[in-house]
């Protein structure tokens, strides 16, 4: 379920109809400005803050739902 909402988050702000959960985020198009927008976009839909450090590390759906699912479990 997170990981269907990052998913739908990073399509409407890259602009992409497809693409692979395991996608690097730099690497079908996105940049810190995008970031800074799907950060927002997190806090508001989901309710979670996620660290900017942690967005450009975890850099994928996959590896940003782990992280939102990890945070929320420990909460």
């Amino acid at each position: 379920m997170i990981a269907e909402k990052i998913h739908a988050i990073w399509s409407r702000e890259l602009d992409l109809d497809e693409f692979s959960d395991t996608d690097d985020f730099f690497s079908i198009g996105g940049h810190s400005l995008i970031m800074t927008k799907i950060q927002l976009a997190i806090v508001t839909e989901l309710g979670i803050e996620v660290p900017m450090d942690q967005l450009f590390r975890k850099s994928t759906v996959k590896e940003i739902s782990e992280h939102i699912e990890t945070a929320l479990s420990a909460a």
